[in-house]
């Protein structure tokens, strides 16, 4: 831990969450002056982990003279960098960083970085649990589950699997990840990017802005716009692409319902058929994750194994309760088209579809084809379902709209016949009705149980 170059320094938190609380810790362990300013509430878990480090803060508030004072400034990656105090800050010159930066300053650890619009969490987890079972001294952080910083501050491990989201890659400065993975990129969070694709593509190429010949980038060749991108803005590092259409000489491909990974001639290959993980997209969260595995080497036979025993994420396709031979299925991670549109192609039975929330944006349009061919009806669930309602309307023969999750539950049983499935994949967020994706998954388990 350098504290020397820390010292007396004034480091300002924005934010008093999961990432803020970590960086403060760390903060304070490498020798700064720490202030964490919340405008909203802090919650009461993480006011007990700064009072118990003696760290000050406030709520419901930002005290402008106490951060514009700062030597460096950590902002969540909820707040957008529009925001007028976030803007006055960079104009006084003060750096202003996202948590991902900060800790990676402060580790000696390997870390592989993981991004794109979907199939970053199931890949993040899948290549966390490659590497723990092979008994690697390894912690997965970022986007998902614990602070990277606190984990930095209290139990620093050897390597790192983090997720990362576009917000915390705009507040990268030196970040390099050794190995970085973006699984896709699509359509998501435009009205943080100006409604400018361009910009949010930009924002997942960040991940790999500081590599080098020395580092590795894995990413689908399948998709056009990384494609195109890396095209126009070559990188420094290695590639190692993976795909479901071509053979890949060095990198994966699926080919006959095999797996075949090869890095410098040094192939493993295995079989889809025992694949915890079922459709298609879950192919390419193995693919990318195998070849993390594979570079750092954990042996062929852990790969294989644990590709067979890993459990799926909570809220991605999962499974909930079959009743009365209808399959219920809680895919309320699916917050925007592509994600949606993984689920129905997936799906091998006409399906109920519980759809809606918070449009970002959203063009239903591409779902057109699979709407046709495997939806029998859509509950619409959302305050305002206008846009789902013109694009489907005229396509599915029963469409209902909801306000309530039991609501819609309670539908979706009266219309579904044996050997259906219920999806409740909703392409959108979820802040209209319900506190974030995983209250509204939640929500559905709790109300199947209950029919």
């Amino acid at each position: 831990m350098e504290a020397d170059k820390s010292k007396g320094k004034k480091l300002i938190v924005l934010g008093g969450g999961e990432s803020g609380v970590g960086t403060a810790v760390l903060g304070l362990k490498a020798g700064f002056e720490v202030f964490v300013s919340d405008k909203g509430l802090i919650k009461e878990k993480y006011k007990h982990v700064l009072e118990q480090h003696g760290i000050s803060w406030e709520e419901g508030q930002h005290t402008e003279e106490k951060i514009y004072d700062a030597d460096l400034v950590m902002k969540s990656p909820g707040i957008p960098d529009k925001v007028a105090l976030v803007r006055e800050l960079r104009a006084k010159g003060v750096p202003v960083i996202s948590e991902i930066e900060f800790a990676a300053a402060y580790t000696k650890g390997q870390l592989i970085g993981i991004t794109g619009s979907n199939g970053k969490t199931t890949t993040t987890m899948l290549t966390y649990h490659l590497l723990n079972s092979e008994g690697l001294d390894v912690g997965m952080a970022g986007n998902i589950g614990d602070s990277f910083a606190q984990m930095v501050a209290e139990d620093d491990k050897e390597n790192y699997v983090l997720e990362i989201s576009s917000f915390q890659l705009d507040g990268i400065v030196d970040f390099r990840p050794h190995i970085a993975v973006i699984t896709n990129i699509t359509p998501d969070h435009l009205d943080r990017y100006e409604y400018k694709f361009e910009n949010y593509i930009a924002s997942k190429f960040r991940i790999a802005l500081n590599q080098t010949a020395a580092d590795y980038l894995i990413y689908d060749a399948d998709d056009e716009v990384i494609a195109d991108w890396l095209q126009k803005h070559p990188v420094k590092s290695r590639q190692l692409p993976f795909s479901l259409e071509k053979e890949i000489p060095n990198g994966a491909y699926a080919k006959e319902n095999r797996i075949i990974i090869t890095i410098d001639n040094d192939q493993i290959t295995m079989s889809t058929d025992t694949l915890a993980l079922e459709g298609k997209h879950n192919v390419k969260n193995t693919m990318a994750a195998s070849l993390v595995a594979h570079l750092v080497k954990v042996r062929k036979k852990t790969i294989r194994e644990s590709l067979e025993n890993f459990q799926g994420v909570e809220h991605r396709l999962e499974k909930v309760l079959k009743i009365q031979n209808v399959q219920y299925i809680n895919d309320s991670k699916a917050t925007n088209v592509n994600a949606a549109m993984y689920a129905l192609d997936s799906m091998s039975a006409p399906t109920v579809w519980i759809v809606g929330g918070e449009d970002k944006g959203n063009d239903y349009n591409t779902l057109m084809p699979l709407v046709r061919e495997k939806v029998k009806a859509i509950i619409c669930l959302g305050l305002d379902n206008t846009k789902i309602i013109d694009t489907f309307g005229k396509v599915v023969d029963l469409m209902v709209e909801t306000q309530s999750m039991e609501e819609a539950v309670k539908i979706a049983y009266k219309i579904a016949e044996k050997g259906d499935n219920v999806l409740l994949s909703p392409a959108c967020a979820s802040f209209d009705l319900f506190r974030n994706y995983e209250d509204r998954g939640d929500q559905f388990k709790e109300a199947v149980r209950k029919l």
